[in-house]
């Protein structure tokens, strides 16, 4: 069997973390995002079709041709024209295949999930979620066959969440050729999987473990945690690295090559802190901290946030709920604040739109080689785009775009 999964877009809802770097790419805790999503379909597939688009040189030249056993072949998206548009590239690749997979690129799925996908003659893996109206949202039968697929239903059909997740027939190839444009002027593979469930059978089923959409920022740092987590669940977290006597940890803490951790220092579990990092004196790692390769941090708190590989925060600063980009330099003092106080959900902006981020606790997403003057302050949900700078006691009230 082989699976297409689309990385060709442009990912401009992840700003700044995607300015300069195919989603993709993304690392997660200790993989890329593609990384992950390969390791999900070894052993269920043997080639895999990357659609790509921004920056395709960064993901060929780090992929190569074969992945762990699996066959990676490329197609170029030139126009990034809908998802449906994105599958018809494939065509000549599938045309004599009984059935493939097909899947978003920056979507985490579960593998036994996308192994009991494989068993249907063709259908969609779906999540019941409370609010689906943000969603594509599947109504179904008794059988579990699709009835409708709705995308962002302003009444309520069902709570079956569409995942972009799909097993189809080479028929679909045909239906994608007359399927009609949206108002985008975009094919969209939503719509021609509804025509052809008029005809043929699809089947709807509930995931049964996760799935972590990389949609924005916050989900970004949600995905980071939620794996974090499961690497606990399956007791492989260890310490194996350089660690003073009077270093406290607490809970599963993994700690990798060569890294020194320096006492007095605090670390509470489930934490991760990378390859060659130099982490305290007095520095309090708190719960679901993932810190990568190559960092430096010391008299720092930190808590529920990434740290990307070659970053440095090595005087008293606070960083939570957010996201840290590569090769940062964060001078001292730096707070992010994170909390309203009217204890509502956060709201910012995405693409100049305001979004609700369904979260009470909100930290900063800062890009690549950004670097912060002293005493900085930093609004929840604000955004600086790599490369940018904050003067000695800024308060960054809004995002920082170069």
């Amino acid at each position: 069997m082989k699976a297409i999964v689309l990385c060709a877009g442009k990912s401009t809802r992840t700003y700044p973390l995607t300015v300069n770097r195919p989603k993709p790419l993304l690392k997660v805790v200790d993989k890329t995002l593609i990384e992950h999503i390969l390791l999900e379909l070894k052993g269920i597939v043997g080639e895999v079709i990357l659609v790509i688009g921004f920056m395709k040189d960064e993901i060929i030249n780090f992929l190569g041709n074969n992945y762990q056993g699996i066959k990676i072949t490329y197609v170029e998206q030139k126009e990034q024209l809908g998802t449906g548009h994105a599958v018809m590239q494939c065509e000549k690749h599938l045309k004599d295949e009984e059935k493939f997979l097909v899947m978003n690129g920056d979507d985490l799925y579960s593998k036994e999930d996308i192994k009991n996908l494989c068993k249907l003659k063709s259908g969609a893996l779906a999540k019941k979620i409370e609010n689906p109206s943000a969603f594509g949202v599947f109504k179904i039968n008794k059988n579990n066959n699709m009835i409708n697929l709705v995308e962002k239903p302003k009444k309520f059909i069902g709570n079956l969440a569409n995942t972009g997740c799909y097993l189809l027939e080479p028929a679909i190839f045909n239906i994608l050729k007359n399927t009609k444009k949206t108002q985008r002027k975009e094919i969209e593979i939503t719509s021609a999987i509804l025509e052809y469930g008029k005809k043929s059978q699809f089947t709807v089923i509930e995931i049964k473990g996760h799935w972590l959409p990389v949609a924005y920022p916050w989900k970004y740092l949600e995905t980071n945690i939620a794996i974090l987590n499961e690497m606990k669940e399956k007791n492989i977290l260890k310490n194996n690295g350089k660690i003073d006597d009077n270093v406290v940890i607490k809970g599963d803490v993994y700690v990798g090559k060569k890294t020194i951790i320096t006492g007095p220092c605090h670390i509470e579990g489930p934490a991760y802190i990378g390859n060659n990092c130099k982490i305290g004196p007095f520095t309090h790692i708190r719960k679901d901290t993932i810190i990568m390769d190559n960092c430096e941090i010391g008299k720092t708190e930190l808590y529920d946030v990434v740290i990307m590989q070659g970053t440095t925060s090595k005087h008293a600063s606070y960083a939570a709920h957010g996201v840290i980009g590569e090769n940062c330099n964060i001078g001292a003092g730096l707070i992010m604040a994170d909390y309203r106080h009217d204890a509502k959900n956060h709201i910012t902006l995405i693409n100049g739109k305001k979004i609700d981020t369904h979260r009470r606790k909100l930290g900063a997403f800062i890009g690549d080689n950004v670097k912060t003057g002293i005493s900085t302050l930093i609004y929840p949900g604000r955004k600086l785009w790599p490369n940018t700078t904050t003067l000695p006691g800024e308060i960054v009230k809004e995002d920082k775009i170069k």
